[in-house]
């Protein structure tokens, strides 16, 4: 099986899984999976987030997800809990198609290292 097959597999079953978990069976886009992976960094699983909270939950999100590849690196944790990141190297430019890829495969090995999805 090809990489790209293995993962729109582990993708499938990722959405199917979170979606089922999470969103009464309708399916999670890509942003929505981005928001979890915020919230489940910052640990803080039972409270309702302001709108500028949801932006700074996805930023977070990014950084973890990106940070295996050499972007950002975890600095610390604020007063309040919240996990801060530098960046470590600029992503190149990518196009729409290439970035859903990145974001997909980073989505699907944090699930795989989190032991959520094999």
């Amino acid at each position: 099986m090809s990489r790209d097959e293995q993962l729109k597999e582990r993708w499938e079953f990722l959405v199917e899984k979170l979606s089922a978990q999470f969103s009464d069976g309708d399916p999670l886009e890509l942003d929505g999976i981005v928001y979890l992976v915020g919230v489940q960094e910052l640990g803080d699983f039972h409270r309702k987030f302001k709108k500028d909270e949801k932006v700074n939950l996805m930023h977070i999100a990014i950084c973890r997800l990106l940070e295996p590849y050499g972007y950002y690196d975890f600095d610390f944790f604020d007063e309040d809990g919240w996990p801060h990141y530098k960046m470590k190297e600029q992503l190149p430019p990518l196009k729409a198609g290439e970035q859903s890829v990145l974001m997909k495969e980073a989505l699907v090995n944090y699930f795989v290292e989190k032991e959520y999805i094999i």
